[in-house]
């Protein structure tokens, strides 16, 4: 017999951030864009940094991304192929400090950085 779940766990700050953030594939993905030429980037151009992840989760996490507004997707122009860029939210952006120290801890740690 499962316990009725605990409000304050549910409600947690960390627990709702990781919930966001969490998974596999979207602080690289964050990070990425943010270490992008102008803060912008194509979906092609972050597919071919992260090789290990399909087209359909890399489409999966920006989609994501883009309801938790951690990253803004414009499309640009009117005739196909439409032109399409990600960029980080303000509350994208500001997540990035944090996200720069776990970086930093791991380059430290592992001695490999994401984007040598």
């Amino acid at each position: 017999m499962q316990k009725n779940p605990n409000v304050r766990y549910l409600a947690c700050p960390m627990r709702q951030m990781l919930s966001k953030i969490g998974d596999k594939w979207s602080m690289l993905v964050l990070y990425l864009i943010s270490q992008s030429s102008g803060g912008r980037i194509r979906f092609t151009e972050l597919q071919a940094q992260m090789t290990d992840c399909s087209k359909k989760m890399l489409a999966q996490m920006l989609r994501k991304l883009v309801e938790n507004d951690l990253v803004c997707r414009e499309v640009t122009g009117d005739k196909a192929p439409v032109r399409v860029d990600y960029s980080l939210s303000p509350r994208g952006r500001s997540l990035m400090p944090a996200l720069d120290g776990l970086v930093a801890w791991a380059i430290e740690q592992y001695g490999v950085s994401v984007t040598d």
